[in-house]
């Protein structure tokens, strides 16, 4: 099994050219369930797992109280490793193909209030030096554009087009996309590129966001940067960088964009990834309903 775990492994990174996360993600998946099949099923080639070794891999992680979220994702990666296998020919069926998901609850993304990132951009949070323009950039970056932490840390001095306004993002695998960018967040960006310049200097490859080191920014420190500023105007328990992406597709729904124009912003390569966000709207319309229609409060 070890050889073709590392034929998908290379196949991940050079054809399908998923980002070390995603790969990091899947291996670690394969490899908990190799662990097991070690453990229960000693000597079984990869030819020879069958639907009952994948079932009670499954019933094992239940007892070990995973949440069926977690398990849901496992099983994906199994199947996703069997389906190269087959296209491998080191498989005839696939064994995880008939196993259904778990049923999960449906997890509304957390975002933050309009007004409390209205507080960040004009209450004066930030310091007027590198450190403080740069944490507002990454800050406004992320969720003017909603991207993702990955891509903004993989972001370019020339990714930027000034004459255009539009910032061109690599997403997954590779794929790139063109953000529009606003107003208030091309003001931002000049600010931020004016002291990055006088403090460091840069050319058309540099990074666009960079440590007071002059080192590459880091996911930890996006992270806290973006936690940093998000405890001040807000009690949410996630604070991380996805808030802000989820709170630039939350209101934009809430403010009638079309799903598909959202898609297209989001970079996600199905609608079913971005139809999430139109809860917001529909809570919208049954408060209005609740509020103004003469039916609505009656048992």
């Amino acid at each position: 099994m070890e050889k073709s775990l590392n034929k998908f492994e290379m196949y991940l990174k050079f054809e399908r050219r998923s980002s070390d996360q995603t790969v990091r993600a899947y291996m670690t998946d394969l490899n908990q369930f190799r662990t097991f099949l070690d453990a229960y099923y000693p000597d079984t080639d990869i030819s020879d797992i069958d639907a009952a070794n994948v079932r009670s891999w499954i019933v094992e992680l239940m007892q070990g109280g995973l949440s069926n979220r977690s398990i849901n994702r496992k099983l994906s990666s199994l199947k996703s490793f069997f389906k190269f296998c087959m296209r491998q020919r080191f498989i005839s069926g696939n064994p995880a193909s008939d196993i259904n998901v778990l049923k999960t609850n449906s997890r509304l993304p957390s975002f933050a209030q309009e007004k409390q990132l209205l507080d960040l951009d004009t209450k004066e949070m930030f310091s007027e030096d590198f450190s403080g323009m740069r944490d507002k950039a990454i800050i406004f970056c992320i969720y003017g554009l909603g991207i993702r932490r990955a891509e903004l840390i993989g972001m370019q001095i020339k990714s930027y087009d000034k004459s255009r306004s539009v910032i061109r993002i690599k997403g997954k695998g590779n794929k790139e996309r063109e953000v529009p960018v606003v107003p208030f967040l091309k003001d931002i960006l000049e600010t931020y590129l004016k002291y990055y310049e006088s403090e460091f200097g840069y050319t058309n490859d540099s990074p666009m966001f960079i440590l007071d080191s002059g080192l590459l920014i880091y996911p930890k420190f996006v992270y806290n940067v973006v936690s940093k500023y998000l405890s001040l105007v807000s009690t949410l328990k996630k604070r991380g960088p996805h808030t802000l992406r989820h709170s630039f597709a939350t209101h934009l729904s809430n403010k009638g964009a079309d799903i598909n124009a959202l898609k297209s912003l989001l970079g996600h390569s199905s609608l079913a990834a971005t139809q999430v966000y139109t809860h917001n709207t529909i809570e919208k319309l049954r408060a209005v309903y609740k509020q103004a229609h003469p039916r609505s409060k009656e048992d």
